[in-house]
């Protein structure tokens, strides 16, 4: 008998309390620099690595607190069929879609609200890549519609962010359907007169980046994020050449022009709040014509003399 580990160990645990539980999630590792990163720290920074500064991946959740105002409200967005073909690979699609909802609190991949932005009015559309990878559904179409709609309804700028891998093979045909759909809701947008804003994150690849997510007024990224259509090793197979270094990345299609800003997550909120002003602003008005110059009075001739 080991009178340590029987006797003396569970009473000296009594004393000072007992064995604490301790959380799992109190430490994070950086995906790129694998340098741990305290919870707190990580929160503050806006899950961006203090270390290497690379962006996290964050939840539509997130994504809208660190971007509207206090006091922005979700939007209820209409159901959409769940499972239109009645899907079956190795598991139902319907048993898929009900994992996703449960571990987001979601009903699809796109979240809807309408707030402010610096004191600006805005609505939202912000993707969440847990959700079945972000994939684009007849739910996130519904979603994209129905955010145009109340931009066009309260006369306010539509902002979109995506982190999408593109359409949901699961919906087959119905999904491809979305990226016109998607079309359409920018245009109903931009024929009001109203700013469309697409901010790009890691990743959106895809029918999102063959859709809509190209055809903003102004196209804004986050540091680092994988944007593209197809995947840079199909890419490479295709054209039987090696990529040049950075390809696909954000930086890479700013130096191309692809995009107009590279932004980072801590400057994000103050840039959109400062472009949606500079759209919104409307010009000084056009002096009116100003009327010509009255003729003075023809003076008559003085007569002659005799």
């Amino acid at each position: 008998m080991n009178w340590i580990s029987d006797w003396a160990l569970p009473k000296i645990q009594t004393l000072f309390g007992g064995k604490r539980d301790v959380p799992e999630n109190l430490w994070h590792k950086c995906p790129a620099c694998e340098q741990m990163i305290f919870h707190r720290d990580l929160e503050r920074g806006l899950h961006v690595c203090p270390h290497c500064g690379h962006h996290l991946r964050i939840g539509a959740q997130k994504r809208l607190e660190y971007t509207l105002d206090p006091g922005w409200q979700k939007i209820e967005l209409p159901r959409s069929p769940l499972d239109p073909l009645r899907f079956r690979d190795q598991r139902r699609y319907a048993d898929r879609l009900k994992e996703a909802q449960q571990k987001t609190g979601m009903d699809d991949a796109v979240m809807v609200a309408h707030g402010a932005i610096e004191g600006r009015r805005v609505v939202a559309a912000v993707f969440e890549f847990s959700f079945m990878a972000g994939s684009m559904s007849a739910g996130v179409g519904e979603a994209l519609v129905t955010a145009a709609r109340l931009a066009v309804l309260q006369d306010a700028p539509l902002v979109v962010f995506t982190a999408s891998g593109g359409a949901r093979m699961q919906e087959g045909a119905i999904s491809l359907m979305q990226m016109p759909r998607s079309v359409i809701a920018t245009r109903m947008v931009k024929e009001a007169g109203l700013p469309f804003l697409v901010v790009l994150c890691d990743p959106t690849t895809g029918g999102v980046t063959a859709s809509f997510a190209m055809l903003g007024d102004i196209q804004i990224a986050e540091p680092g994020a994988l944007i593209g259509f197809a995947g840079a090793r199909v890419i490479e197979q295709t054209v039987r050449e090696t990529l040049p270094e950075g390809f696909q990345r954000a930086e890479y299609l700013l130096e191309h022009g692809i995009l107009d800003m590279v932004v980072p997550r801590g400057e994000m909120r103050a840039t959109l709040g400062r472009v949606i002003s500079l759209l919104r602003e409307r010009g000084p008005a056009e002096p009116a014509e100003a009327p010509p110059p009255e003729q003075p009075p023809a003076m008559e001739a003085a007569p002659a003399a005799s």
